[in-house]
């Protein structure tokens, strides 16, 4: 079974190159701003579109496609450290990155998006290696 990743990578990218381009910006320059919105934006689309996929790719391990449609976005996590596709410190990161989404869902100001800039680094590397996990896809 192959699972689409580009959408994912496309954002991952996107976002890469957002924190790549806020670094070189002054917190005072409007332009600042701008990339510090791409980055929360970004980082929001990486994060679903992982949980989407990572719930297409347990699909496998059910009986049914519905049974893992189900499954919320911490369960779709929890059930990949079960089958062994993440480890559990991955997971336990996976988690902090949706709780953190979560804690600050209606807060859109400076304090949200300077402490989602605080874990980039980290989720670009995780998203990068979530993104090969569900590529390669072997179920055998």
């Amino acid at each position: 079974m192959s699972i689409d990743t580009t959408f994912l990578r496309r954002c991952i990218e996107s976002l890469d190159r957002a924190v790549a381009g806020i670094e070189q910006l002054d917190d005072g320059d409007v332009m600042y701003d701008i990339f510090r919105a791409a980055c929360v934006k970004e980082f929001e689309l990486v994060l679903e579109q992982s949980g989407k996929l990572l719930r297409k790719r347990l699909a496998a391990y059910f009986p049914s496609n519905r049974q893992a449609d189900r499954l919320n976005f911490k369960d779709v996590f929890r059930h990949a450290a079960l089958r062994d596709l993440l480890t559990p410190d991955a997971v336990e990161r996976w988690l902090g990155y949706r709780d953190h989404r979560n804690d600050t869902a209606h807060d859109y100001g400076e304090d949200f998006a300077e402490a989602t800039l605080a874990l980039l680094a980290g989720f670009i590397d995780d998203a990068r290696a979530l993104a090969d996990m569900i590529e390669a896809a072997d179920d055998g």
